[in-house]
């Protein structure tokens, strides 16, 4: 049993034994399961209305909203979980969930998808918390945030790129409707803020007028020069104070790390996402804040500083705690009454997303030897007999710079090993791409100054995995959908 599994039951214990002090059923979640309802479980979801059919996601034409979920209450929207497919390396980015309650024109909830579930940059990764988790290599997302509704709710997915088609979308929206709610209940509400490139002075997460409940923090960031970002306080600022009465002592101290950041998945705290602290690195944390609400009955404010280190290539210290200019990019998570919503809404899907160069594999010329190329519409495949394949793909570069650049590549259980090279020189280790199904995975491969003109990206066999089924036959394949260039002189 994982250490992960061992806290939640130690949790749902401590709630039991705590409730049964003064109650004998108590009110812990194994609790409710043994008490009657009124309530009517409910479902909205993606599903074929044919029910011997199998054509279960909806389709999202670029520009088009999709309701994922249209409610009478009263009810409480219980669990959410989706999956999508896109050409779209970032479209966890480009996709906006919102949510309307009530009565309300303006939605409660407004936030990338991706950013939604806990990993910022349309990243593709996996971890696992208490209210929040992805899986499937970040194809897979779901939530059991509680959110209650008097009388109407609606939940819709809005695909904000054009370049990439259609986005193939599965859901479920699991809900309970019930005979009445609390005069006094709060209401959910989630709101993204970014700012690319931080301006001077606090990145502000939430600042709103009201009565309830702080939940919940996701942030990402985005390194524009080396060095350690997070010198940074947390600072919380309640009904109205000009002194903040809750103040940290650093980024990663927020959310429960110290002396820098790396990957680690707890029930209420942890880094989902980190790649190192090099220009053009990426990094997303999340704090849920469900054992220790921050109450406020007028107001809240709720920013972070962003001061940290400068390193250049030479590994000299040019600052140790000045404000940085990185791309920040923040999603508040809280219930509160009234219901409230956002005057700016949120920043379109070009401001959303850096100015990646996406160049789809099947429209660049490339050479195989052998020339063992199986072609679909978003992946080619290489396949060679011989554990020595070369596959090599040109792409252009329009003007000179350093360029941060990674690929989308598909592994599969007859994938093997394999080195990638740019220009012919080595970029990263070997890579082992047998799996178990076939997993589109966003590999990164580094940052090169590269020259205006033209150049190659390869991908040299080195042999068997050693992590192959030896039930199978050996084979050496390879799927290579897309390219992802990042010049950082950009940022």
């Amino acid at each position: 049993m994982n250490r992960f599994i061992i806290l939640i039951c130690f949790l749902t214990l401590v709630e039991t034994l705590s409730a049964q002090s003064n109650s004998p059923i108590g009110n812990s979640l194994l609790d409710q399961l043994i008490i009657p309802s009124n309530g009517q479980s409910k479902r909205s979801s993606s599903t074929d209305s044919n029910m011997n059919g199998n054509g279960d996601s909806k389709e999202i034409l670029p520009g088009e909203t999709l309701v994922l979920a249209d409610l009478e209450g009263p009810g409480i929207i219980k669990h959410i979980w989706n999956t999508s497919a896109s050409l779209n390396p970032f479209s966890a980015r480009a996709l906006v969930i919102r949510i309307y309650w009530d009565d309300s024109e303006k939605p409660s909830v407004e936030v990338p998808l991706g950013d939604f579930f806990g990993v910022g940059h349309g990243a593709q990764k996996d971890f696992q918390s208490l209210p929040v988790s992805v899986s499937s290599y970040g194809r897979s997302r779901t939530c059991f945030w509680r959110m209650p509704f008097k009388k109407h709710a609606k939940i819709t997915l809005t695909n904000e790129l054009s370049e990439f088609g259609p986005v193939e979308f599965y859901y479920y929206v699991d809900w309970e409707k019930v005979d009445s709610l609390p005069e006094d209940v709060l209401y959910f509400h989630a709101r993204y803020h970014q700012q690319t490139p931080a301006k001077p002075g606090d990145h502000v997460i939430l600042n709103t007028i009201g009565r309830g409940n702080y939940i919940g923090t996701v942030y990402s960031v985005l390194q524009v020069v080396n060095g350690w970002f997070g010198e940074g306080d947390d600072r919380f600022y309640i009904d109205g104070e000009n002194i903040p009465s809750i103040q940290g002592t650093g980024t990663e101290d927020y959310f429960g790390d110290a002396w820098g950041f790396r990957e680690f998945a707890g029930p209420f705290q942890g880094v989902s996402f980190y790649e190192g602290p090099l220009a053009g690195d990426r990094v997303t944390a999340y704090r849920w804040h469900i054992p220790d609400p921050i109450r406020f009955k007028k107001s809240i404010k709720f920013s972070i500083e962003h001061r940290g280190s400068v390193v250049d290539m030479q590994g000299n210290t040019l600052s140790n705690s000045n404000e940085r200019a990185d791309w920040i990019s923040s999603v508040a998570f809280w219930y509160q009454t009234p219901i409230v919503f956002s005057d700016a809404g949120i920043p379109s899907a070009n401001e959303r997303i850096p100015p990646y160069q996406i160049k789809l594999a099947s429209n660049l010329r490339m050479k195989a030897t052998p020339d063992k190329i199986r072609k679909e519409t978003a992946v080619i495949h290489f396949e060679p007999e011989t554990p020595d394949g070369e596959i090599e793909f040109d792409f252009d570069v329009k003007e000179s710079g350093r360029y941060k650049l990674s690929a989308v590549l598909v592994d599969d259980i007859f994938g093997s090993r394999y080195q990638p090279l740019v220009d012919d020189r080595p970029a990263g280790p070997i890579l082992d791409l047998v799996s178990k199904g076939s997993d589109w995975t966003e590999y990164s491969f580094g940052v090169f100054k590269l020259e205006q003109g033209n150049h190659k990206f390869k991908l040299r066999g080195k042999g068997a995995s050693p992590n192959r089924s030896p039930s199978l036959p050996e084979k050496f394949s390879i799927g290579i959908s897309s390219l992802i260039l990042l010049r950082l002189e950009d940022l």
